[in-house]
This record gives structure tokens, sequence and C-alpha cells, in this order.
């Protein structure tokens, strides 16, 4: 059974759904990935929000835990990339993967990759929120799986856009066409959404591309 996708409003467009694996020839790098966690410190990344919220690093990844926060990255900003993460969350847990957001965010500031297995939100992983939503669940609570996102600015049919293409575990999910251009730029960040859950972030990287 394949997930339900749902787009919100006039000014997006959901493209080329597939749960096919990604070609070989995607598996190609054509520039080079460059890594933004180091695996042993929060070097390169600030927490903004709660003061209760921990952000720590164990057993060679970033865990989230506590009251809700963001943990940026001081790096970028970015504009066209590809960036992917593996990531992990706890039953009942979410989160989210930002992109394009600003150095103190809130949890509207910047696109969000959605991470829930099993939260009372029915939003899952491989969603961005609030624009193409996944209800089937894609990955299992307390599991390691790869987050991909590629972000370009293009022209479609004479309409200015922003491309998003969400790949889970290597599967291309789908490609979504943002005609709002709801957000030009900006930084990296993951969420802390609440006590109750427990997020784990390790192997972040980045591939800019370059703009049209």
């Amino acid at each position: 059974m394949k997930p339900v996708y749902r787009g919100v409003g006039l000014a997006a467009w959901v493209l080329a759904i597939s749960l096919s694996p990604v070609s070989g020839a995607r598996a190609a790098d054509d520039g080079v990935w460059v890594p933004l966690f180091d695996g042993k410190s929060l070097d390169g990344w600030e927490k903004v929000g709660g003061d209760k919220s921990v952000w720590e690093v164990a057993d060679g990844a970033i865990v989230g835990s506590g009251q809700a926060s963001m943990l940026v990255s001081t790096k970028g900003p970015y504009k066209n990339f590809r960036y992917r993460a593996e990531c992990k969350i706890n039953d009942r847990g979410n989160s989210g993967l930002y992109f394009r957001t600003t150095r103190r965010p809130s949890f509207s500031d910047g696109y969000e990759a959605q991470i829930d297995s099993t939260h009372r939100d029915p939003i899952r992983t491989g969603s961005l929120y609030g624009m193409c939503h996944v209800y089937k669940r894609l990955v299992e609570p307390d599991a390691w799986f790869t987050y991909e996102i590629e972000v370009r600015d293009d022209v479609w049919r004479g309409k200015p856009i922003t491309r998003i293409k969400v790949t889970v575990n290597g599967d291309e999910l789908y490609e979504y066409f943002d005609f709002a251009l709801s957000f030009k730029e900006g930084h990296f960040a993951f969420q802390q959404h609440d006590p109750g859950s427990k997020v784990a972030i390790r192997k972040v990287e980045v591939l800019e591309l370059p703009s049209k």
C-alpha cells in the first residue's frame, strides 16, 4: 500500500511520486560532500530555545532530549544543495530536519522534513511539514535511517520555483514544487519537539549545487 500524500495550498505542486529505489546515476557525486558534524563535539552547532533542552554527543551521534528547542548549524547560509543525515527517533518521539532556516529559528522558520514514526501527530517521516504529508510509517522507531534532501531554485514553464526532492533510505519519495518560494536560503537545524522525544543524528553532510 502506497503512502498518502497531501499538498497544501495553490502555490505548491507535488511531482513524480515514486517509491522505487533511486537509480544508480543519482548515486554518483558531482562535487564534494562537506561534513557538518565531526562525530565528537557540537562545534559548529548552537542551541536555540529552552534552557532545559539537552543537546549532546553520545556514541558518535548528536542526541536531543528534554524541553523544546532547535540545534542550528552555524555554517551557511546555503541555497542550492544536497543534504543528508542518518537519523533515529524514539517511540512516540517527534523531531524535524530543517533547511533554509534562520540562525535563530522558531518551529515555523524554514522547510521541515519531518522525523516521526509513532508520535500522536500522524504526519510521518518523509513529509515536508505543512506542504506534502506522508501518513504511512516508512521507518520504525529506534531504527537508524538515511534522510536526503535535494533543493534547488529553477524555472518551470516560465515560473520560478524551488524544487525539493525527498529521499528516505535510498527511496526517492517525491519532488515537490514550491511556487511560493517560501524560503530563499538559510541554515540547517534539528528540532527537539517535546520532553517525550529523543532524536539522534549522525553523518550530517552537505553538497552545494551550482546556481543556474
